[in-house]
């Protein structure tokens, strides 16, 4: 009896299983090139993370050089300019992790105002336009423009005041660099505050103004509130991104003159590898900020969960 009982689970099972291949096969094929793609680039490549513990020689090959153990992370912390890329690094990715928050909330509470629905269509559009702008395009402009003889050094000629070299400042730089990010971002990121005022209920509303609120109250006692959840949801997220402070931003905007304040971890990983071929070197910069990453990544999920119950699985 049991053995024709478990012939029957097997038979019903092998049923199930060509159901679902036939309802959702399709869908499994379309995944095949994306999961291939990660394969192929996300971990395969994990294989040079062995550089990080050799010293390695080009006529050796990877597996061929030498293992020095952990003798490449002393030498990393001992040079110039590692320290202060990882310092810059926190600082300008806390800023823009903190201005890209408040920047799309304030956005998006004003924009909610706007009840001349033609113009606050307009008003998406270009300021969703510059997301879609790649930073090789953008930096070629924030260049044109903060060059010495760029539209904003002539505004301040006009008035007077004698030219500044914004890009060369290394001062200025590290705020330029979050006030462009801020600027080409804030549109987008705007979308989810949006979409979380969309969802608050409108009897909340009608109470409140039934109270005699105004619409700065009901701002500050509705609306706010009501975005509260995905606001704590989208900063437990962001600093998981802690230490990726936009290569490609900095990359096409910083020069030798600005290292001090501008180089990042990226930037300096990529220096290492291509410019100065210490590809051992840069492996164990890049496996240092990885570990860092996945922590800072693993607790911003949890955090997410805890405060607003967001789970991936």
């Amino acid at each position: 009896m049991s053995i024709k009982k478990s012939q029957n689970i097997m038979i019903e099972g092998k049923k199930s299983i060509s159901v679902l291949l036939r309802q959702e096969g399709a869908l499994h094929i379309m995944l095949l090139l994306p999961v291939l793609m990660v394969l192929i680039y996300r971990y395969i490549p994990m294989g040079g993370i062995i550089l990080a513990f050799k010293n390695y020689k080009a006529r050796f090959g990877i597996f061929g050089s030498p293992w020095v153990g952990f003798e490449n992370f002393q030498i990393l912390f001992t040079m110039p300019g590692f320290l202060d890329a990882i310092r810059n690094t926190v600082v300008i990715a806390m800023a823009k992790i903190v201005l890209g928050i408040i920047v799309p909330v304030i956005f998006s509470l004003m924009l909610n105002e706007v009840f001349m629905l033609r113009l606050k269509r307009v008003v998406q559009t270009i300021v969703y336009m510059p997301h879609f702008i790649s930073w090789v395009l953008m930096a070629g402009i924030i260049i044109k423009m903060l060059s010495q003889y760029g539209i904003v050094n002539k505004g301040l000629a006009f008035l007077g005041m004698e030219p500044i070299m914004f890009l060369a400042d290394k001062t200025r730089f590290p705020f330029i660099v979050v006030f462009t990010d801020v600027w080409k971002e804030f549109g987008y990121s705007s979308i989810v505050y949006l979409a979380a005022i969309m969802g608050i209920d409108p009897s909340l509303y009608e109470a409140a103004e039934i109270d005699g609120a105004g619409r700065w109250r009901q701002t500050l006692n509705v609306t706010l509130p009501g975005m509260i959840p995905t606001i704590i949801l989208m900063t437990a997220l962001a600093l998981g991104r802690v230490l990726d402070a936009g290569f490609d931003q900095i990359f096409n905007l910083y020069s030798p003159v600005v290292y001090k304040t501008g180089d990042i971890l990226d930037t300096f990983t990529y220096r290492m590898a291509f410019q100065n071929s210490q590809f051992s070197i840069s492996t164990a910069a890049s496996l240092f900020k990885s570990v860092i990453g996945c922590i800072l990544i693993v607790t911003s999920y949890r955090a997410a969960y805890k405060l607003s119950g967001y789970r991936i699985f």
